[in-house]
């Protein structure tokens, strides 16, 4: 298989695929109205694309662990974090990365108009990486809910756990047994 072409049209590209994911995005059962969230949204794709930009412009498709592929990890783990908070699913997490999908392929399309070898090598290359981009966002997701849970399960004891405090590291609490 020859060398990907993703990187190169990613960078040609970013500016109308940017503009055809947002408008994908904001039509999306899941986006929630307002300027705010908006501005959010496009703050997301842009700093997602861009981080995407850099990684795949080093050549490597596949390792996710290498470093080149830190601003992407970090801001995917970031943004399941946040959606794991605003109570979003992980179904509706992943599908943002998902989502786009879509205007890489209609790209991808018109990129090997005359190519269809080309045209399936390529779309596979974008399948597995949005695919395991994907993936990564619903680990980062549930890492972030587990994290939820954890926190609300100590806030419970401490709710449930009648402890007044005497003096400087001098507690009292009522032992039962």
């Amino acid at each position: 298989m020859p060398e990907s072409r993703l990187p190169a049209i990613l960078e040609r590209h970013e500016p109308e695929l940017t503009a055809e994911w947002l408008t994908l995005l904001r039509n999306s059962t899941t986006h929630r109205q307002g300027s705010e969230a908006d501005q959010q949204l496009e703050d997301n794709a842009r700093t997602f694309l861009s981080a995407l930009r850099r990684a795949l412009a080093t050549g490597n498709l596949t390792d996710f662990s290498r470093a080149e592929w830190n601003a992407v990890r970090e801001f995917l783990s970031g943004l399941s974090q946040r959606r794991a908070e605003e109570g979003f699913t992980p179904i509706e997490t992943a599908e943002y990365v998902f989502s786009f999908k879509q205007p890489l392929f209609a790209r991808l399309r018109k990129e090997f108009a005359k190519d269809a070898v080309g045209l399936a090598d390529e779309t596979w290359r974008a399948t597995v990486l949005i695919d395991r981009l994907g993936l990564e966002t619903t680990s980062a997701f549930q890492k972030g809910r587990e994290e939820i849970i954890r926190r609300q399960q100590e806030e419970l004891l401490e709710i449930s756990t009648p402890v007044v405090r005497l003096w400087e590291g001098i507690l009292a609490l009522p032992l039962i047994g």
